[in-house]
This record gives structure tokens, sequence and C-alpha cells, in this order.
């Protein structure tokens, strides 16, 4: 489940985002040098897609690993550049711009890709499932965050 967000909040960004047009709607995105494998999914995403809005959320806390970690990732990317195109595509393209952080030190990303007229009528991040404790028995994910790459 995704952090809990004030209803005030929620209402706000939707408000902003049906008032103002998407192409002028940037969130406010100041890079964190403790979240580094965040930091680079954020700039890999807006440098290839130039999205309308990107959310992108770090889960790992609602799953089996150390606190502070960056394993499991949920983004929301709303890009002109995915019209036209089937959602197995869309999360192809998605997949290969992370392709590095997939192969190392992400163990789990969910991709909501959609175009700026799917933003617009439905402004909204699906949740994660609640975790089942499934990379609990991964030894690739254990010898990730061992090497400290999770």
């Amino acid at each position: 489940m995704l952090p809990r967000v004030p209803r005030s909040a929620r209402h706000v960004a939707v408000c902003l985002s049906a008032a103002r047009p998407l192409a002028h709607f940037r969130p406010h995105m100041d890079p964190d040098p403790n979240r580094p494998v965040e930091t680079t999914i954020r700039t890999k995403l807006t440098d290839t897609f130039k999205p309308d809005h990107l959310e992108v959320h770090n889960e790992s806390h609602m799953h089996a690993v150390p606190p502070g970690s960056e394993s499991h990732f949920r983004v929301l990317v709303v890009s002109s550049q995915f019209a036209g195109l089937p959602l197995i595509q869309r999360h192809r393209l998605v997949n290969e711009a992370l392709k590095e952080e997939l192969s190392s030190c992400v163990h789990a990303l969910a991709i909501q890709a959609k175009t700026p007229e799917q933003w617009g009528t439905d402004p909204t991040l699906a949740k994660s499932p609640a975790c089942m404790g499934g990379s609990k028995g991964d030894q690739s994910v254990e010898e990730k965050l061992k090497a400290g790459r999770g």
C-alpha cells in the first residue's frame, strides 16, 4: 500500500491536474542524495519520455528488505510518446530505459504508462497489493542487498 496522503493533498493534486494543461504541470522533483536509485529512475524516465507527469514511488518499505532499501518501485509516466502504442510496448519502453537498474539493484517495478488524454480522464495511481513475502526466500535479492545494491 502506498503511504497515506491526506485527503486535502490528493484533492489539491487532482485539482491542479484538472485546472492546468498537463504540459504545464511538472511536479516538484528535488533529487535526494539519500535516494540515488530513485533519483536515477526519475532522471532516466524524464530524459527518455519528457513526461507531462511523473511519479516515482519507492515501495521497498512494504517488502521484506532492510530499512532504507531501494529495490521495489512503482512509476507513473504520462507522456505523449505513448500515443498509439499498446500497453505492452509502453512497458517495454520503460523497462528498456531502466534496464541497468532492473538488472542490478531494482527487484520489482510496477509501471503505469499513460497518454496525457488517458491521464486527463483518470488521474489516479493504482495501489500496490500487499507483500506476500515472496522476496524473503529469493537469494538474488538477499545477495544484492548484502552487496549494497538493493
